[in-house]
C-alpha cells in the first residue's frame, strides 16, 4: 500500500460484531473491527446498534466513511492505520503506528521526530522494512521528552 500518498476508499461493507470491510483506491482490501472505539468513544456509542452501524458509506469523495443519520464521519488515513495495525503480526509495527496515530503525526512529522526520512517512516509502517530496536527506544524517548514539555 506505499504507492498511495494520502490513503482514499472505494467502497466500504458493514460487517457483523462492528467490522467495516474496506476496500482503497489502489484496491487493497481490509477488514477493521471498530468495537472498541465505539464502546470507548461516546461520539461513537449511536453504532452500537447494528442497524446504525450498517448505513455507513464512503463520504466526501473517499476521504471518510460516514454515518449520515448520526453525523458521525471517520477519517481514510485513519482506517487505514487502523487496518494495518490489526492486520500486522509485527509487535514492534503495531507499536510504531500506535506512536504515530496517538500524536497524530504525519509521515513528515513522524521522520522530523526521529530523525529519519518520510520515506522510512512509510516502509516501517507499511511493513516493508521492520521497524529497528533503535526505533522503537526513539520513540519512548520523544513521548518521554514530548510529555515532559506538557506538549
Amino acid at each position: 500500500m506505499a504507492s498511495m500518498k494520502r490513503p482514499r476508499l472505494k467502497a466500504v461493507t458493514a460487517m457483523p460484531q462492528q467490522r467495516l470491510n474496506l476496500m482503497f483506491t489502489d484496491d487493497s482490501r481490509y477488514t477493521v473491527d471498530l468495537s472498541q472505539d465505539i464502546e470507548r468513544l461516546p461520539g461513537l456509542h449511536p453504532l452500537q446498534d447494528a442497524t446504525a452501524f450498517a448505513q455507513v458509506m464512503v463520504a466526501d469523495e473517499g476521504w471518510t466513511v460516514e454515518w449520515p443519520g448520526y453525523d458521525i464521519q471517520i477519517g481514510a488515513d485513519t482506517l487505514w492505520l487502523d487496518a494495518i495495525e490489526q492486520n500486522s503480526h509485527d509487535e514492534a509495527q503495531r507499536e510504531f503506528l500506535r506512536w504515530r496515530v496517538r500524536h497524530t503525526l504525519s509521515l513528515s512529522a513522524a521522520g522530523q521526530a526521529l530523525g529519519i526520512t518520510p520515506r522510512t517512516v512509510s516502509a516501517y509502517g507499511t511493513g516493508a522494512r521492520p521497524v529497528p530496536k533503535m526505533v522503537r527506544l526513539a520513540i519512548k524517548g520523544w513521548e518521554c521528552e514530548h510529555d515532559a514539555k506538557g506538549s
